[in-house]
């Protein structure tokens, strides 16, 4: 069984920063794609950065230069270091990653955590 869970979340001004990660744990043979998804009420989820391997990173045009994700190899985590916050940026942030697990690819997900940027 695999497992993500997200940490780092909560309110924050405007203009402020937070850190999210995801650490992934289980049965995994290999982690391939890593990376971020958000999702405001009302709205639909929302790619926000993905770490595609090899150093490759991909973007939401809304990040503007604000955020960064970086991957930890060996502790088989992704972060996400987001800056510059807006209140646009309100949402429940969640992570994925593309993992092989027992002779399967699949796309797992964590249960997510709420960002709120807020006076």
């Amino acid at each position: 069984q695999v497992q993500l869970v997200e940490s780092g979340g909560g309110l924050v001004q405007p203009g402020g920063s937070l850190s999210l990660s995801c650490a992934v744990s289980g049965n995994i043979a290999s982690t391939y794609n890593m990376g971020w998804h958000r999702q405001a009420p009302g709205k639909q989820r929302e790619l926000v950065a993905q770490y595609i391997g090899g150093g490759i990173t991909h973007f939401a045009d809304f990040v503007k230069g604000r955020f960064t994700i970086s991957r930890d190899n060996a502790k088989n985590m992704v972060n996400l270091q987001m800056n510059n916050l807006s209140p646009e940026d309100t949402a429940v942030y969640y992570c994925n990653a593309l993992i092989l697990s027992d002779g399967r690819v699949a796309d797992y997900w964590g249960q997510g955590t709420q960002v709120t940027v807020s006076p």
